[in-house]
């Protein structure tokens, strides 16, 4: 008799690989092995296969723009942006087009994700873009003209940047001026839209990946924690130590 340790593991790659069928398989397989550890098995891997289904419901909701646009549009790219509040470090921004029809698990409004989830969404969708790209915009070009235009100009880098260029941009509740490219601007769109939910990941998790690279060169302003926010920590550091090259000058006026 298979030793229940062995079924567990059988059932946490079942998960692991979100197969729904691999659940299936597995509950028709040890349904009927009536021993209690076997049996609570079971109920995990039908909440699992339950969870998997309704997962699958979410992300054909975030494909609604998606599919409305896709016969007329052929390279439907979003846009997302993050780092307009921070007090140190770049604005980033990022357009991203996604195969058609991609269904990857867990694609959200990055802010609602855990590092580690964010982390593995990044590394698929790397993998699985048609095309993507990063526009970064500076602290002193930020300084120089503010943040939404710095934002702008970003974003402008990151739809250049795409290749297959993009013919219709969904994006999260702006419109960019100096662009030819028809646009969507969607209230929320990185929770409604798996493009736009796809270039907030993309876009944060560079992004914080910078800011850790900067941690080590300036550690006193704690950017691994706080990644240019302006926690207590940081604004503790930033008057005992000043700015360091980083820093946004026109962001930190009110506590140097």
């Amino acid at each position: 008799m298979e030793k229940i340790g062995d079924i567990q593991n059988r059932l946490k790659q079942a998960i692991q690989r979100d197969d729904p069928d691999q659940l299936l398989d597995f509950i028709l397989r040890y349904k009927s092995d009536d021993r209690a550890g076997v049996q609570k098995l079971i109920k995990r891997a039908n909440k699992a296969e339950i969870a998997w289904h309704k997962e699958e419901e979410r992300i054909q909701k975030l494909r609604f723009f998606e599919d409305k646009y896709k016969e007329d549009y052929h390279h439907i790219a979003g846009i997302d942006e993050v780092g307009r509040g921070p007090l140190a470090g770049p604005v980033m921004t990022c357009a991203v087009i996604l195969p058609e029809g991609y269904h990857l698990h867990g694609i959200n409004d990055s802010k609602k994700l855990s590092e580690k989830k964010r982390e593995e969404l990044f590394l698929s969708l790397q993998r699985d873009a048609v095309s993507f790209h990063v526009g970064v915009n500076s602290p002193e070009r930020i300084d120089e003209i503010n943040i939404l235009q710095a934002t702008y100009e970003a974003m402008r880098m990151s739809i250049d940047g795409l290749n297959p260029q993009a013919d219709l941009l969904l994006i999260d509740a702006v419109h960019i001026p100096e662009v030819t490219i028809p646009e969507v601007s969607i209230i929320k769109g990185d929770a409604k839209s798996i493009s736009i939910g796809a270039a907030s990941i993309l876009a944060k998790v560079t992004r914080d990946h910078y800011m850790e690279e900067m941690d080590a060169k300036y550690p006193e302003y704690h950017f691994r924690e706080n990644k240019g926010y302006g926690t207590k920590d940081h604004i503790d550091a930033l008057r005992k130590y000043g700015p360091c090259p980083i820093h946004r000058r026109s962001f930190i006026t009110h506590f140097i």
